[in-house]
């Protein structure tokens, strides 16, 4: 057995007859009896205390410690006791993925893990309390899409503390724990009357931000900061490589998402919309800090300013007082009533151009490879996943290839009536 076990209520002495005897110490009766101590792994001693009767627990406590050492199973009494919300904490602190991944994931666990379970120490979590949170959660947040989100910043947090060697597994990783399902529900793209329509209805200085994300697939923050140095109308390219986002609450320039730069087709329609947006509004150069606030300034000549002229456009400003108007103006959602915001319309965001762009390619037959490539995806395979829908159907495809077989009249006019009895 590891370690020894202190009884407290009694120590050892010697006596006037040189012998040693046991008598009952200062703290007889009172606290817990018995300290089960041993050294642990990293040099220091460790101990945990027993009420009187139950020695032989404290024993067995031992006898695990040692085993769990023997095994490399062991971890720490303290370490257990860390709470999720203070290793949750720390562990935020030291991710060194970009600010606006770092802020996103600390809403998450901030408002929707931290309260529900930030003051339960990480060696007591087991697959039920992680049950009861998802079922909390589904009240809570609507869409299974971002529960599922939620789910694996928790989940990565469970890991790097099973790593850290603050509990044996991760709880969420248990068979009796079901992650929220995928996002089932299919992209339903665009009319182009829709489009059109919803590009009529913006401000004259963001209507051809409309033929970016639907003629080249753009994202919003790559349109809002695509500079006119980037645009190659001479050889019919247009160089995605950076984008406007928000970081710490600060707009900055950042490379594309996943720091997939890209270069894509610029179609000659989409190139003579942005040529007369350029002699209407000339390109302005726009410093910001790059990644960070306290980045090293960069300064870029952008096609799209804010509406007074002064500095790049920022999302939600421009989503509220701009998009959405003009979503209600296309008849897409319906106009608030006094007083109250816009309808949340997730799907019929800036986002919906990309999907547009996406359909109007492969019913024009361009394949998925060079389709996931122009939008800056990382695996075809997810655009497939994304878009498979939207693909012309197998059957459609074997039907017109045999027609045209016959057409070609590789039978000749014989009916199958002339065929060889055997």
């Amino acid at each position: 057995m590891a370690g020894h076990i202190q009884d407290r209520w009694f120590k050892t002495e010697t006596n006037s007859d040189g012998k040693t005897v046991r008598v009952k110490s200062d703290r007889h009766g009172s606290g817990l009896r018995y300290r089960a101590r041993y050294i642990g792994p990293d040099g220091t001693e460790k101990s945990k205390s027993f009420p009187a009767g139950q020695k032989r627990l404290a024993e067995k406590w031992l006898t695990k410690i040692e085993s769990d050492m023997d095994s490399s199973r062991y971890i720490d009494p303290t370490a257990g006791r860390t709470t999720f919300r203070q290793y949750a904490e720390r562990w935020l602190s030291a991710q060194t993925t970009d600010m606006t991944t770092r802020e996103s994931v600390d809403v998450q666990l901030r408002r929707h893990a931290i309260p529900y379970m930030g003051s339960r120490p990480l060696g007591s979590f087991r697959p039920e309390h992680i049950r009861d949170w998802l079922s909390e959660l589904e009240r809570t947040v609507p869409a299974s899409s971002y529960r599922r989100v939620i789910y694996a910043s928790v989940s990565a947090v469970f890991t790097a503390a099973v790593e850290d060697d603050h509990l044996h597994r991760n709880p969420c990783k248990a068979s009796t724990v079901r992650a929220p399902a995928p996002n089932q529900r299919r992209v339903t793209p665009w009319t182009a009357e829709r489009t059109f329509a919803v590009r009529a209805a913006l401000p004259w200085q963001y209507r051809a931000a409309v033929d970016l994300g639907a003629g080249c697939g753009l994202r919003q923050g790559e349109i809002f900061g695509l500079p006119a140095d980037e645009i190659h109308f001479d050889t019919g390219w247009l160089h995605v490589g950076h984008q406007v986002k928000v970081a710490g609450g600060k707009l900055v320039f950042a490379p594309p998402k996943r720091d997939k730069e890209r270069d894509v087709p610029l179609p000659n329609r989409v190139a003579h919309s942005l040529k007369a947006h350029m002699d209407a509004q000339p390109p302005s150069e726009v410093t910001l800090p790059w990644l960070r606030p306290d980045g090293a300034p960069v300064t870029k000549p952008l096609l799209f300013l804010r509406t007074d002229g002064n500095g790049a456009v920022r999302r939600t400003d421009f989503n509220i007082r701009y998009w959405k108007p003009a979503l209600v103006a296309a008849g897409v959602i319906p106009a608030p009533r006094p007083g109250e915001r816009f309808q949340a319309a997730r799907e019929h965001g800036m986002h919906a151009l990309r999907h547009f762009y996406a359909s109007v390619l492969l019913d024009a037959g361009e394949n998925v490879k060079a389709l996931s490539t122009y939008l800056g995806h990382t695996d075809p395979g997810f655009t497939l996943r994304v878009y498979t829908h939207l693909l012309p159907s197998s059957e459609g495809r074997a039907r017109r290839a045999v027609d045209s077989m016959y057409e070609g009249g590789v039978f000749g006019a014989d009916g199958p009536q002339t065929a060889q009895r055997w």
